[in-house]
């Protein structure tokens, strides 16, 4: 089965006994959460160029828009945007990745992935128009929206994924993380482009062509880009269960799986006339795609909860949980009640139940890729200090605010 969790051999890669149960002499340090000052320099450095980039896109767009207009189109593609993140939020529920890193998918998909498209697209101009041979009509046109933009676009927003692949892979675990990261620099792409057709609806067309625009793009269509970059962003996950060789070509395979269906849906406003034409293919082709693109998600987080689970009761075994804590870790219907409980606890019982879920569900996936062999930092002094949290957790809950109730 396509979505199987693979059940590894434990044999050299066992884990630790959990010294709380057998007589080993240890020295007790209370772990600290701090990020890592490189891993805090390279977000902000990040976070800061990403949000270079939109504000030039901004500055571009008002241009030709004009400060009024601008503003207007800001706002509407405001609900699509919306609308993409909650959905992206509640894909990333199960082990959510760090808030630093989405705002810089954000902000590139915004700025930096529509900034190398503009930036393509005007050198491609300049170096027909220094040959004589400037391109113009249908023929230019579909070249453009069919060939060269899909290319550029999926491109750069493959390469804001490569970075956070690269600058994340302690907490890059899988096809999950890749479809929320790729999702998320689509939003932000999608979030550009269209203030760009919102402003030039308005100007062109006024009022009427603003709605239909609106319709198609931010109704009916909000996760075009978002379906095109999710396979980027799943093979950059599958490519973390993968030795580099192998790697490489699932990621080119994502990417060029990407482009094919982004030149699919623009090629679809080329070649078919009338509404009728369009209408039909929408319904015949893209939602099918996207129904599709659904039922692989929820097929994924599904095989995230395995894994969770499966890697928890190893941890089990060899006594560092419970099986009643397992449960309640690694099931939907077992955090909903652990939630719904600490909910109604205090303060510091609520941010001890979440740092137990979060502690224990990365601890999961950390485990996991040590027995795939894809694990590259993730080695035993992470596995121990992700122990030593879990321990840590555990008490602030229990022993925080006398007997649970």
């Amino acid at each position: 089965m396509a979505f199987e969790t693979p059940v590894p051999e434990r044999s050299s890669a066992a884990p630790e006994v959990n010294p709380a149960l057998h007589p080993v002499r240890q020295v007790w340090t209370t772990p600290v959460r701090r990020p890592r000052a490189a891993a805090v320099g390279l977000a902000i450095v990040g976070i800061v160029v990403a949000g270079a980039a939109l504000l030039l896109v901004l500055v571009y767009l008002s241009t030709f828009l004009g400060p009024g207009a601008l503003l207007i189109c800001l706002a509407l593609a405001l609900v699509p945007l919306s609308v993409i993140l909650l959905a992206v939020r509640w894909i990333d529920r199960w082990e959510p990745e760090p808030r630093p890193a989405l705002w810089f998918a954000l902000l590139w998909g915004a700025g930096v992935s529509v900034v190398s498209a503009l930036v393509f697209d005007l050198g491609v101009k300049l170096a027909l128009a220094a040959t004589g041979a400037a391109a113009t009509g249908d023929g230019a046109d579909f070249l453009t929206g069919v060939i060269q933009a899909p290319i550029v676009e999926e491109t750069a927003k493959g390469a804001g994924i490569l970075l956070l692949f690269w600058a994340m892979r302690r907490r890059f675990d899988g096809p999950v993380d890749g479809v929320v990261y790729a999702a998320t620099i689509a939003a932000g792409f999608a979030f550009s482009e269209n203030i760009q057709y919102f402003g030039v609806a308005m100007i062109e067309g006024g009022a009427g062509t603003l709605g239909f625009t609106f319709l198609v793009r931010g109704v009916l269509s909000p996760f075009a880009h978002v379906m095109f970059t999710a396979c980027t962003g799943i093979a950059f996950g599958l490519a973390t269960r993968r030795r580099a060789g192998g790697a490489v070509g699932i990621v080119l395979l994502g990417l060029v799986c990407a482009i094919a269906l982004h030149a699919l849906w623009n090629g679809a406003f080329y070649l078919l006339v009338g509404d009728t034409g369009l209408i039909s293919y929408y319904l015949l082709v893209q939602v099918p795609l996207f129904t599709t693109a659904v039922v692989v998600v929820v097929l994924l987080r599904r095989q995230e909860e395995r894994i969770t689970k499966h890697c928890l009761m190893e941890y089990a075994a060899a006594g560092w949980f419970s099986a009643a804590e397992v449960e309640m870790l690694a099931t939907p219907q077992g955090r909903r009640q652990a939630r719904g409980w600490a909910a109604r606890q205090s303060r510091d019982r609520r941010t001890g139940m979440h740092d137990f879920i979060t502690d224990a569900t990365r601890l999961a996936f950390a485990r996991q890729r040590m027995l795939n062999g894809s694990a590259g930092n993730v080695d035993r002094a992470d596995e121990a200090e992700l122990l030593a949290l879990v321990q840590h957790d555990r008490a602030a809950l229990v022993g925080a605010a006398g007997p649970v109730r």
